[in-house]
């Protein structure tokens, strides 16, 4: 038995991860589907076949006051309400089948709101097949005449490919279908009737083929189908096992007739040798026609977790995921059997998700485990679009962030398709009701961000050393022996007639018609002597002329041997130019990349510089205005400072010529003063004079009359019976101040005129008191009050203009 050859994963890791290799954007789709009810208002308008417009509800424009406005969204292509399936097939789908039969990979997902038609579109329904079964009939129906027998190809545990000889697959099928049979019923073939609900999804009018297949290479599909349902991988083709320990009966060994079945477990994620992510223990199931993978597609379709919801009668509670593996090999230089070489196995897988509807709880009510799973579709949702962030900002700004694929296990999954190991294509579905307005705007923004984001363009497979046309070759050469079998005589079972002995015995003499009855018969034996001679000598004829022919066709072959090895060596030298050529155009063309991307690095450090600069010289800009500006008020603030100072100077010499005038004018009012001071003591002079002279008057008047009553006393007696105070030292008199002196000699101070005619009697009541002293009483030296009120200064009591005004009235 032949040891099995393990196969290649589905890239290359030699051509893994190349940091300069071409890239190609994500290809977004966008689907309308038709409104539910003709009376419910549209917000969505199909401007082109690239271009949609969101127009914002009124009830929107109410509410937030205008806030939204209409927004245009670009897209690869859009598909409005009125296109087909099979049209939307064949611009996004038929490129990615294209591909995996040459070996490429491919990931197609739908992206929307809930109810926006994503299931639909990639299922479909009776009569309208979605992406889905159109993409497995198109497979089928390019590899159907090349595809291997069953168990050839064989899937291993770690995401490799095992390939085995014809005799191992046959003991395999054998066994398997033995198992089968002793087990589960068989599993229908392609040629029993399918399903009904997927028989007339694709009419044969519409069926797709692919061009360019290669023919020296055998075939083989696998499919597998798993859900993430609230973050974890199910595995929706795997069977149930029966649960051992509920199988029986309580207390007995009677089996249960409905036996209970141990609930599913979930998978986890693993990375193979060459870091590609797959999930472990998946079931992978070989089909060989499209009923067959569509049986296979519908029994894990019922497992899949839907629920009612108020937004969708059918809502898809988890991301599925349907992937399609296509392990291929060439054959040996024959064309009759598989070349049993590991290194020319590959593999090549597309991949398409159906990811669940983004929703709001506001709008579902949802509750319980719908509340649960919301959370969780919303959250793998956004960290999906976090990824998709990321990757746009590492691309354009050339930062080198984490991308968080590991968060969510939908981008873990996926994380080597944007890693550039295959093209990766989305169709946006849309539901242009009114409701679903903000959802869908949503679902737009990020729709444009994901065209934003490159991804690496996968690289061709290497072209197999064999000549091509092998197995036609091999199928001519068969056709062309049964042909001539059935041409002979007798049918393909006559082989004596026509052949080469009988040719020769045919050439050789024909013996004589004798019969030999004595070994001493002389006529007969040299008759017969002399044929078996002659034939003898022609045998000996023959073989000389065989071997000159043969030693001819010997030399010959020699000679096209030597010439074949010469030509073998040539090619073997061209190829070993080609090979270098093609080293030296791949050093080139990365090196062409490496410049291309360093350039674009620079293109954008320039416009980086560009802006800055732009930032600098606005800033600039400011900057001398602001200068200009304080210069300005620098100017105005010197020339007010100027001004200033000229007024403060004119102020000072003012003030400074009045100080110089109210200084003249203090020393003026203080030689007034002195003058006043000086007049005072005169007039207190000549007052106490008067009044010496008048007491010598009254006391000779007073000897003669008789003395007054007692009622009135005499005042200058009760001033001398009084205690004589001690002298204090007066102050200095001021410009108003007036002085008299009263009896005794002392001087008395007055500061008003009021108080000083109430202690000194005017002169009509001295007049009076006179008059009743006596006549002869003011002779002489005796002057009125009048009299010297009159002569004496008044002096101002304000002001020092005043006094000097009375000071030069005086003067004069």
């Amino acid at each position: 038995m032949q040891r099995p050859a393990k196969g290649k994963t589905p890239r290359r890791p030699a051509l893994k991860k190349t940091s300069h290799t071409q890239k190609d954007p994500v290809g977004v789709y966008c689907r309308i589907r038709p409104l539910g009810a003709t009376d419910e208002e549209c917000c969505i308008e199909m401007i082109s076949s690239t271009t949609i417009q969101l127009h914002a509800p009124d009830g929107i424009k109410a509410n937030r006051n205008g806030e939204y406005k209409e927004t245009q969204y670009s897209f690869k292509k859009v598909f409005g309400i009125q296109t087909s399936q099979i049209e939307l097939f064949k611009d996004v789908a038929k490129p990615l089948v294209d591909d995996l039969i040459h070996c490429k990979n491919g990931l197609l997902f739908t992206y929307g709101v809930t109810g926006s038609g994503k299931t639909f579109t990639m299922t479909g329904s009776p009569g309208e097949g979605g992406l889905l079964p159109r993409s497995l009939d198109m497979l089928f129906n390019s590899i159907a005449p090349l595809q291997a027998k069953r168990f050839v190809f064989r899937t291993d545990d770690k995401n490799g490919m095992e390939i085995q000889g014809q005799v191992d697959a046959l003991l395999e099928r054998q066994k398997r279908e033995s198992n089968q049979q002793s087990t589960v019923p068989k599993t229908p073939s392609s040629k029993q009737k399918p399903d009904p609900e997927f028989a007339d999804m694709i009419s044969p009018e519409e069926a797709c083929k692919c061009e360019g297949v290669d023919e020296d290479s055998c075939y083989s599909v696998f499919v597998s189908y798993i859900e993430i349902y609230n973050n974890y991988i199910y595995d929706l083709l795997e069977e149930a096992p029966i649960d051992p320990i509920r199988h029986k009966r309580p207390g007995g060994d009677t089996p249960l007739r409905i036996p209970e079945l141990i609930p599913p477990q979930s998978k986890i994620l693993r990375e193979d040798q060459n870091h590609n992510m797959y999930v472990s223990g998946c079931t992978e199931v070989e089909v060989k026609s499209t009923e067959e993978a569509f049986q296979v597609f519908w029994r894990g379709q019922k497992k899949r977790r839907i629920a009612d919801t108020q937004l969708n009668r059918e809502s898809s509670r988890s991301h599925s995921v349907f992937i399609v593996k296509l392990a291929q090999a060439p054959l040996d230089a024959d064309g009759d059997h598989i070349l049993q070489d590991k290194n020319q196995v590959t593999v090549s897988q597309l991949c398409l998700v159906d990811l669940a509807g983004s929703e709001r709880t506001s709008r579902t009510k949802a509750e319980g485990n719908r509340l649960r799973e919301a959370g969780n579709i919303n959250q793998s949702l956004m960290t999906l679009r976090t990824c998709i962030e990321v990757l746009r900002e590492n691309q354009m700004c050339g930062t080198n962030r984490m991308v968080p694929y590991r968060d969510s296990k939908v981008t873990h999954l996926f994380k080597n398709y944007f890693d550039g190991e295959g093209k990766v294509r989305m169709v946006v579905c849309v539901n242009p009701k009114a409701d679903d307005y903000e959802e869908t705007m949503l679902v737009m923004r990020f729709a444009e961000l994901t065209q934003e984001v490159e991804v690496a363009r996968p690289v061709d497979r290497p072209i197999c050393s064999l000549a091509a046309g092998r197995r036609h070759r091999n199928q001519a050469f068969r056709d062309e022996l049964s042909r001539r079998q059935e041409e002979r005589p007798g049918g393909p079972n006559n082989t004596e007639d026509g052949s080469v002995l009988n040719q020769l015995l045919d050439s050789l003499p024909a013996l004589p018609a004798c019969e030999l009855v004595d070994p001493t018969d002389e006529q007969i034996l040299p008759r017969l002597i002399e044929v078996l001679e002659r034939r003898h000598r022609i045998r000996q004829m023959i073989t000389e002329q065989y071997t000159r022919t043969a030693n001819t066709l010997k030399s010959m072959l020699q000679e096209f041997d030597g010439h074949l090895m010469a030509k073998e060596n040539f090619i073997h030298e061209q190829r070993g130019k080609l090979g270098e050529k093609d080293k030296i155009m791949f050093n080139q063309k990365n090196e062409m990349d490496r410049l291309e991307k360093k350039s674009k690095m620079l293109e954008y450090k320039i416009d980086i510089l560009q802006k800055t600069t732009n930032i600098y010289e606005g800033d600039k800009r400011s900057l001398q205005q602001e200068l200009e500006s304080r210069e300005q008020r620098l100017q105005r603030e010197l020339s007010e400072r100027k001004r200033m100072e000229a007024r403060m100077q004119g102020m000072v010499s003012d003030t400074k010529h009045q100080w110089e005038k109210e200084c003249e004018r203090r020393v003026n009012a203080k030689q007034l003063e002195m003058q006043n001071k000086l007049w005072v003591k005169d007039e207190k002079l000549k007052q106490l004079k008067a009044i010496v002279s008048e007491s010598n008057s009254s006391a000779t008047s007073e000897q003669q009359r008789p003395p007054p009553p007692p009622d009135k006393p005499q005042r200058a007696s009760r001033e001398k019976d009084q205690p004589r105070a001690p002298e204090k030292r007066s102050r200095s008199p001021l410009p108003g101040d007036v002085f008299r002196t009263r009896g005794g000699g002392q001087a008395v101070q007055f500061t008003d005129i009021e108080t000083l005619r109430q202690e000194c009697p005017t002169a009509s009541s001295r007049k009076r008191r006179s008059s009743e002293d006596g006549p002869g009483q003011h002779d002489g030296n005796k002057m009125d009050w009048n009299d010297r009120e009159n002569r004496a200064p008044v002096a101002s009591t304000s002001s020092g203009l005043g006094l000097q005004i009375g000071y030069q009235k005086r003067r004069k």
